[in-house]
């Protein structure tokens, strides 16, 4: 390795990483999908109050804890966000995500608007980087969430009366995506990460490495 390849050497701190969107837009499969391409990339294991659907396991799609423990998490100031949603309390345990942005580890975060908010506004706000999915349509998002038959009528009805609010703040997030096609909005996704990687203020060998090139051009000259 050269001195300027080794000057570029470092540990940046990891990035967080937020999708949101309205339930059915496709978050959660854009979530799988950046994932599977990069196995450095870590998923921030939600807690919550609802009970485990058919197939998932405490500790892999989520912490699954009673109301009375998860509120004593709230007062100690173990999460990092949180929110109450349809009935059941959601929330980001902060030490496993500390630990992961201060060793370099890009982290990301499937959650809704307002568990976006506090993430912005929280101390880790410098680290983060927020992308909201857009569906195509309203009639899509309605078939969409009809077709993973995962919840009842009255609940995807819930789910779409909701759906205005959570677009209602698409603004408030770096960057927006349609998701039409889920391959295309994959790429997308891809990129807005490498750059953000790329980024001057997250390179920390850059300065150094900067240095030794106005170092190479005084020795040309004396």
């Amino acid at each position: 390795m050269s001195s300027n390849q080794t000057s570029l050497a470092g540990t940046r701190r990891g990035l967080l990483i937020i999708l949101s969107s309205p339930s059915g837009a496709g978050k959660s499969t854009l979530a799988g999908r950046l994932m599977a391409w990069d196995a450095s990339l870590s998923f921030s294991v939600s807690a919550t109050t609802r009970p485990p659907r058919p197939g998932e396991l405490d500790g892999r799609e989520y912490y699954f804890r009673e109301r009375a423990d998860f509120e004593d998490m709230i007062d100690a100031g173990e999460m990092l966000e949180h929110a109450e949603v349809f009935g059941n309390l959601y929330g980001s345990p902060r030490a496993p995500v500390q630990e992961a942005i201060e060793a370099g580890r890009d982290v990301i975060f499937d959650i809704d608007w307002q568990g976006g908010q506090q993430v912005r506004n929280s101390t880790l706000s410098k680290d983060v980087v927020s992308i909201f999915i857009l569906p195509p349509s309203i009639a899509e998002l309605d078939r969409r969430l009809r077709a993973r038959g995962q919840d009842s009528p009255d609940v995807i009805a819930t789910r779409m009366a909701q759906s205005e609010a959570e677009i209602s703040h698409w603004a408030e997030y770096d960057y927006v995506l349609v998701n039409e096609d889920i391959d295309e909005t994959e790429e997308k996704l891809k990129t807005i990460l490498t750059a953000e990687r790329l980024h001057r203020d997250r390179q920390p060998g850059l300065a150094g490495f900067v240095r030794e090139l106005n170092a190479e051009f005084r020795e040309r000259v004396t």
